[in-house]
């Protein structure tokens, strides 16, 4: 394998990574070319919010190509396009072969929820202090545990193991990987539905509920029909204020409502969305984020 490593402005970067898939590069990269110099500037907003800008004033894009002939072939018709004159050629350099599944699973490791409850990887044995333990792999769909948002869902849900037998319908509404539907389907919940704007995330939490034995139904958004015992969502906050009528209006008597992807900073605002339907409170928080929950009167 070689790697063909351009410099190029920020409005030549789309244009550059475009041409370098077009001449069959294996795969393309962006970093920025001032990291850890003083002038590096971060690209990422708050949750929620845009990053500031497009991209970095300069930056360093890293095309991957089969042989180091290829690599020069794609290097010497790039900069023979008009609009390349500030594109330049860094490196064309050899990359060591690596096992690159293997370098992928050692990123992911088992993650505690509670003592007793672990989320594993499927190519991880579960620890031994495990009594509860859902099977999941990193995806294409958001929701492996590793976030703060998610854990503090799994813990809620997980402190009411004794409740879920009792669930007869349970509503994950933005279900990504499905991890929540599935975790109240591991403590004895039915009636699961997961929804998700995405159909890939409506495939990764079919996929991953089968590989767990819980069934559930996961499709797109319409079809959370009725009233729930436990609706649950772990969005951002914008989309939970917009969601609020909805949400609410499938909470069944006495049902819990189970919110996340909310900054503390943002309590108030989440509060004063919901306040016609229920009264939410702060039920955990972690690294910043917080849980909301409430319950609807019976």
């Amino acid at each position: 394998m070689h790697e063909l490593v351009l410099v190029c402005r920020e409005d030549d970067v789309e244009t550059v990574s475009d041409a370098l898939m077009e001449v069959d590069s294996l795969a393309v990269s962006v970093e920025d070319a001032d990291a850890d110099t003083a002038s590096e500037k971060a690209l990422f907003g708050e949750p929620g919010m845009p990053a500031p800008k497009a991209g970095w004033e300069r930056s360093v894009v890293k095309a991957l190509f089969a042989t180091e002939a290829e690599a020069t072939e794609a290097a010497t018709l790039l900069l023979a396009q008009d609009w390349a004159t500030d594109v330049h050629v860094q490196t064309i350099q050899a990359v060591a072969e690596q096992d690159w599944v293997r370098l992928t699973q050692s990123q992911f490791a088992p993650v505690e929820i509670t003592p007793e409850f672990w989320i594993v990887p499927s190519w991880h044995e579960a620890p031994a202090q495990a009594r509860q333990v859902m099977r999941l792999d990193p995806g294409l769909a958001f929701g492996t545990g590793t976030h703060p948002t998610t854990r503090m869902c799994l813990r809620w849900i997980a402190a009411h193991a004794a409740e879920a037998a009792q669930w007869e319908r349970v509503l994950d509404y933005g279900c990504g990987s499905g991890i929540l539907a599935i975790a109240t389907g591991l403590f004895g919940a039915r009636g699961i539905t997961a929804v998700d704007i995405d159909p890939a995330a409506v495939q990764s939490s079919l996929q991953n509920a089968a590989e767990n034995q819980v069934q559930l139904q996961a499709a797109l958004p319409d079809a959370a029909q009725g009233e729930y015992p436990v609706v649950l969502a772990n969005i951002l906050a914008t989309p939970l204020k917009l969601l609020a009528p909805l949400l609410t209006r499938h909470l069944a008597p006495g049902a819990h409502l189970v919110l996340a992807g909310i900054l503390e900073r943002q309590a108030d605002e989440l509060k004063a969305a919901y306040a016609p339907y229920v009264a939410l409170d702060v039920a955990d928080h972690e690294d910043g984020w917080i849980l909301m929950t409430a319950r609807r009167g019976a």
